[in-house]
Protein backbone atom coordinates (compact mmCIF):
# COMPACT_ATOMS: atom_id res chain seq x y z
CA UNK A 1 0.00 0.00 0.00
CA UNK A 2 1.59 3.03 -0.98
CA UNK A 3 1.84 6.38 1.46
CA UNK A 4 -0.95 7.65 -0.03
CA UNK A 5 -3.35 5.02 0.09
CA UNK A 6 -2.36 5.01 3.54
CA UNK A 7 -3.71 9.00 4.06
CA UNK A 8 -6.58 7.88 2.39
CA UNK A 9 -7.23 4.66 4.71
CA UNK A 10 -6.70 6.70 7.62
CA UNK A 11 -9.16 9.24 6.56
CA UNK A 12 -11.56 6.73 6.57
CA UNK A 13 -10.60 5.79 9.78
CA UNK A 14 -10.88 9.68 11.66
CA UNK A 15 -14.85 9.22 10.51
CA UNK A 16 -16.27 6.95 12.91
CA UNK A 17 -14.03 8.86 15.69
CA UNK A 18 -15.78 12.27 14.54
CA UNK A 19 -19.44 10.63 14.77
CA UNK A 20 -18.94 9.36 18.23
CA UNK A 21 -17.56 13.54 19.18
CA UNK A 22 -20.52 14.89 16.72
CA UNK A 23 -22.91 12.23 18.59
CA UNK A 24 -21.38 12.95 21.77
CA UNK A 25 -21.68 16.56 21.30
CA UNK A 26 -25.23 16.80 20.43
CA UNK A 27 -26.38 14.84 23.66
CA UNK A 28 -24.31 17.72 25.75
CA UNK A 29 -26.66 20.66 24.06
CA UNK A 30 -29.89 18.28 24.42
CA UNK A 31 -29.00 17.61 28.53
CA UNK A 32 -28.67 21.93 28.24
CA UNK A 33 -25.27 22.48 28.95
CA UNK A 34 -22.96 22.07 25.68
CA UNK A 35 -19.41 20.55 25.87
CA UNK A 36 -18.00 23.30 23.53
CA UNK A 37 -14.53 21.07 23.30
CA UNK A 38 -15.97 18.31 22.30
CA UNK A 39 -17.17 20.49 19.10
CA UNK A 40 -13.59 22.01 18.75
CA UNK A 41 -12.42 17.78 18.44
CA UNK A 42 -15.06 16.91 16.43
CA UNK A 43 -14.76 20.04 13.92
CA UNK A 44 -10.98 19.25 14.28
CA UNK A 45 -11.03 16.04 12.80
CA UNK A 46 -13.81 16.55 10.02
CA UNK A 47 -11.57 19.47 8.50
CA UNK A 48 -8.08 17.69 8.96
CA UNK A 49 -10.38 14.43 7.06
CA UNK A 50 -11.67 16.90 4.47
CA UNK A 51 -7.99 18.61 4.14
CA UNK A 52 -6.07 15.23 3.84
CA UNK A 53 -8.25 14.44 0.48
CA UNK A 54 -5.89 17.03 -1.09
CA UNK A 55 -2.86 16.36 0.32
CA UNK A 56 -3.14 12.28 -0.67
CA UNK A 57 -4.04 13.49 -4.25
CA UNK A 58 -0.33 15.66 -4.04
CA UNK A 59 1.28 12.78 -2.76
CA UNK A 60 -0.20 10.23 -5.30
CA UNK A 61 0.88 13.03 -7.81
CA UNK A 62 4.13 14.50 -6.80
CA UNK A 63 5.35 10.61 -6.04
CA UNK A 64 4.03 8.77 -8.71
CA UNK A 65 2.24 6.94 -6.19
CA UNK A 66 -0.88 6.32 -8.19
CA UNK A 67 -2.38 3.44 -7.90
CA UNK A 68 -5.70 1.42 -8.63
CA UNK A 69 -6.44 0.89 -4.61
CA UNK A 70 -5.91 4.40 -4.26
CA UNK A 71 -8.25 5.36 -7.50
CA UNK A 72 -10.73 3.33 -6.32
CA UNK A 73 -10.81 4.35 -2.45
CA UNK A 74 -10.32 7.75 -2.40
CA UNK A 75 -14.02 8.67 -3.59
CA UNK A 76 -15.52 6.00 -1.03
CA UNK A 77 -13.19 8.14 1.57
CA UNK A 78 -14.82 11.41 0.39
CA UNK A 79 -18.45 10.18 0.35
CA UNK A 80 -18.37 8.39 3.74
CA UNK A 81 -16.89 11.41 5.40
CA UNK A 82 -19.26 13.74 3.74
CA UNK A 83 -22.76 11.45 4.15
CA UNK A 84 -21.28 10.89 7.61
CA UNK A 85 -21.57 14.33 8.20
CA UNK A 86 -24.53 14.76 6.96
CA UNK A 87 -26.27 12.52 8.88
CA UNK A 88 -24.84 13.80 12.27
CA UNK A 89 -25.48 17.34 11.60
CA UNK A 90 -28.89 15.98 10.78
CA UNK A 91 -29.91 13.88 13.56
CA UNK A 92 -28.34 16.00 16.20
CA UNK A 93 -28.84 19.85 17.33
CA UNK A 94 -25.16 21.77 17.71
CA UNK A 95 -27.01 25.07 19.06
CA UNK A 96 -30.61 25.76 20.02
CA UNK A 97 -33.54 26.42 18.31
CA UNK A 98 -33.15 23.35 15.74
CA UNK A 99 -29.98 24.40 15.07
CA UNK A 100 -28.66 21.08 12.63
CA UNK A 101 -29.15 20.31 9.12
CA UNK A 102 -32.74 20.06 7.88
CA UNK A 103 -33.79 16.68 6.62
CA UNK A 104 -34.91 17.68 3.34
CA UNK A 105 -31.59 18.58 2.71
CA UNK A 106 -30.15 15.54 3.54
CA UNK A 107 -32.56 13.45 1.59
CA UNK A 108 -31.78 15.27 -1.77
CA UNK A 109 -27.58 14.78 -0.78
CA UNK A 110 -28.14 11.11 -0.50
CA UNK A 111 -30.71 10.80 -3.31
CA UNK A 112 -28.11 12.20 -5.39
CA UNK A 113 -25.22 10.00 -5.01
CA UNK A 114 -27.89 7.08 -4.78
CA UNK A 115 -28.72 7.95 -8.78
CA UNK A 116 -25.35 8.68 -9.71
CA UNK A 117 -24.20 5.25 -7.54
CA UNK A 118 -27.28 3.28 -9.66
CA UNK A 119 -26.71 4.69 -12.59
CA UNK A 120 -23.35 4.13 -13.00
CA UNK A 121 -23.71 -0.18 -11.97
CA UNK A 122 -26.74 -0.22 -14.31
CA UNK A 123 -23.81 1.43 -17.64
CA UNK A 124 -21.64 -1.17 -16.17
CA UNK A 125 -23.47 -4.40 -15.88
CA UNK A 126 -25.07 -3.50 -19.44
CA UNK A 127 -21.26 -3.36 -20.90
CA UNK A 128 -21.57 0.66 -21.59
CA UNK A 129 -17.90 2.09 -21.63
CA UNK A 130 -18.04 4.25 -18.43
CA UNK A 131 -15.97 6.89 -18.66
CA UNK A 132 -17.51 9.94 -16.57
CA UNK A 133 -14.93 12.88 -15.90
CA UNK A 134 -16.11 15.23 -13.42
CA UNK A 135 -18.19 18.21 -14.15
CA UNK A 136 -17.91 21.63 -12.81
CA UNK A 137 -21.38 21.28 -11.07
CA UNK A 138 -20.07 18.37 -8.81
CA UNK A 139 -17.01 20.19 -7.51
CA UNK A 140 -19.31 22.94 -6.72
CA UNK A 141 -21.89 20.53 -5.14
CA UNK A 142 -19.62 19.48 -2.97
CA UNK A 143 -17.63 22.42 -1.99
CA UNK A 144 -21.39 24.25 -1.25
CA UNK A 145 -22.15 21.29 1.09
CA UNK A 146 -18.81 21.34 3.12
CA UNK A 147 -19.69 25.07 3.66
CA UNK A 148 -23.01 24.06 4.88
CA UNK A 149 -21.56 21.48 7.17
CA UNK A 150 -18.81 24.04 8.62
CA UNK A 151 -21.65 26.95 8.90
CA UNK A 152 -23.48 23.94 11.43
CA UNK A 153 -20.07 23.47 13.18
CA UNK A 154 -18.65 26.86 13.34
CA UNK A 155 -21.97 28.61 14.46
CA UNK A 156 -20.52 32.25 13.87
CA UNK A 157 -22.74 33.78 12.15
CA UNK A 158 -26.54 33.93 14.23
CA UNK A 159 -28.70 32.64 10.38
CA UNK A 160 -29.96 29.66 9.92
CA UNK A 161 -28.21 26.52 8.49
CA UNK A 162 -31.39 26.51 6.09
CA UNK A 163 -30.12 28.95 4.27
CA UNK A 164 -26.43 27.80 3.21
CA UNK A 165 -27.99 24.50 2.32
CA UNK A 166 -30.84 26.27 0.17
CA UNK A 167 -27.85 26.74 -2.21
CA UNK A 168 -25.89 23.83 -1.55
CA UNK A 169 -29.42 22.12 -2.49
CA UNK A 170 -29.08 24.50 -5.72
CA UNK A 171 -25.80 22.84 -6.80
CA UNK A 172 -26.80 19.38 -5.76
CA UNK A 173 -30.10 19.23 -7.69
CA UNK A 174 -27.73 20.68 -10.91
CA UNK A 175 -25.17 18.85 -10.50
CA UNK A 176 -27.15 15.27 -10.19
CA UNK A 177 -29.25 16.47 -13.65
CA UNK A 178 -25.63 17.23 -15.57
CA UNK A 179 -24.44 13.40 -14.08
CA UNK A 180 -28.02 12.05 -16.06
CA UNK A 181 -27.31 14.15 -19.02
CA UNK A 182 -23.89 12.13 -19.10
CA UNK A 183 -25.69 8.84 -18.12
CA UNK A 184 -28.03 9.36 -20.80
CA UNK A 185 -25.52 10.14 -23.59
CA UNK A 186 -23.20 7.20 -22.66
CA UNK A 187 -26.58 4.81 -22.91
CA UNK A 188 -26.95 5.79 -26.35
CA UNK A 189 -23.25 5.16 -27.15
CA UNK A 190 -21.83 2.00 -27.91
CA UNK A 191 -21.27 -0.72 -26.03
CA UNK A 192 -18.10 -2.57 -25.17
CA UNK A 193 -17.46 -4.82 -27.83
CA UNK A 194 -15.56 -8.52 -26.28
CA UNK A 195 -13.42 -10.23 -28.75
Amino acid sequence: MTFASKITVTRILMVPVYAVLALAYGMTVHAGHPDETLRWWALGIFVTAAASDGLDGWVARHFNQMSKFGAYIDPIADKVLLLTGVIMLTVTDWGPDGWRLPVWFAVIVFLRDTIIMVGVKYLQVNHYDVKISPHWSGKVCTVTQMFALGWVMLKVVNLSPIWPCMVAAAFTVWSTVAYIREGLRILHGPKIQFP
